[in-house]
C-alpha cells in the first residue's frame, strides 16, 4: 500500500489540488478588489472634472432671458401675512400674478427679446409647475394657481440647484434665478454652497435675486458674495414692490437696447 498519505489517509494530490484552487481564489479576489478599487478611483476622478467644469448650454443660445420663479410653499406660508387676514401664499400668489403682468408690456415694446418664464415650488421637496418656456399669460397663471398648499420643511438650495439646469436648456443668453421666500433652508442642500457653485460654474452668468417676506434678509447676505441680491418685504404691498424692483427694475430693465448685441462668451 502506498504511503503518500497525510495522517487522515487523503492522497498528496487531492491536497496539492486544494492548494491550487485556494492560490487561484485568492488572486481572483485580489484582482477584482483591485479591479473595483479603480472603478472607485475613476468615479471620483470623473466627478471631480465634473466639479470643476462650467456649465454647458444644452441648445443654442440667443438674446432673451430665462427667469425661473421658485416660490416657497413651506408650512410657514399657510400663516397670516403681516397686516393682512390672508395665508402669506395667498399674497405671494397675488403680488407674482402682478409681477408678470408686467411682462406683456415689456414684450409689445421688444419683441426682439423674448422672456422665458419657469415657476417651480418648494417645501422639503421642489416641485416643477411650469417648464421654462416663451411666457404665456395663461399658462403662467395655471401655474400658480396650481401652487401646492403649504407644508414641510424648506429647500432653498434643492430649489436653486433642481432649476438651474432648466435655465441652461432654455436658449437665452440671460439667465435668472427668482426666489420667494418667508424663512430659511431647513431641508437638504445649503443655499449658500448652492448658490456659490452656480456662480462659480456659470462664470457668473446666472443671476440669484432672493426676496424675504417676513424674515430678515440678512440670512441671505451670502448673495452679495455671488453677484446676486436679497429685497426684505413685511407686508403684502412690500412684496409686491420688492418683486417689482427686481423683475422690471432689474431683470427686464437689463435687456440690452434694440441696436446693442449681446456680449459673445468664450
Amino acid at each position: 500500500m502506498s504511503t503518500n498519505r497525510n495522517a487522515r489517509g487523503r492522497p498528496a494530490a487531492v491536497w496539492s489540488a486544494i492548494w491550487v484552487v485556494c492560490i487561484v481564489s485568492a488572486v481572483a479576489i485580489q484582482l477584482g478588489c483591485g479591479r473595483r478599487h479603480d472603478r472607485r478611483a475613476d468615479r471620483r476622478a470623473r466627478e471631480e472634472v465634473e466639479s470643476a467644469a462650467s456649465y454647458q448650454s444644452d441648445v443654442e443660445e440667443s438674446l432673451g432671458a430665462a427667469v425661473a420663479i421658485l416660490v416657497d410653499t413651506s408650512g410657514s406660508m399657510r400663516q397670516e401675512a403681516p397686516g393682512d387676514t390672508r395665508p402669506k401664499y395667498v399674497v405671494a400668489l397675488e403680488a407674482l400674478e402682478a409681477m408678470l403682468d408686467a411682462t406683456e408690456a415689456f414684450i409689445a415694446k421688444r419683441p426682439d427679446f423674448p422672456i422665458k418664464i419657469g415657476i417651480y415650488s418648494f417645501s422639503s421637496n421642489v416641485q416643477r409647475l411650469l417648464a421654462i418656456r416663451a411666457y404665456d399669460r395663461a399658462a403662467v397663471r395655471d401655474a400658480l394657481d396650481r401652487l401646492p398648499r403649504p407644508g414641510g420643511g424648506t429647500a432653498i438650495g434643492e430649489a436653486l440647484r433642481a432649476a438651474r439646469p432648466d435655465l441652461y436648456r432654455a436658449g437665452t443668453f440671460r439667465k435668472y434665478l427668482l426666489v420667494v421666500t418667508d424663512g430659511e433652508n431647513t431641508s437638504g442642500r445649503s443655499p449658500v454652497d448652492v448658490a456659490r457653485e452656480i456662480f462659480r460654474k456659470s462664470d457668473g452668468a446666472v443671476q440669484i435675486y432672493f426676496v424675504a417676506f417676513d424674515t430678515s434678509p440678512e440670512k441671505f447676505a451670502f448673495l452679495k458674495e455671488v453677484g446676486g441680491d436679497v429685497l426684505g418685504a413685511g407686508t403684502g404691498a412690500e412684496l409686491r414692490k420688492a418683486l417689482d424692483d427686481v423683475y422690471r427694475g432689474k431683470i427686464l430693465a437689463e435687456a440690452p437696447a434694440e441696436a446693442e448685441r449681446e456680449p459673445v462668451k468664450k
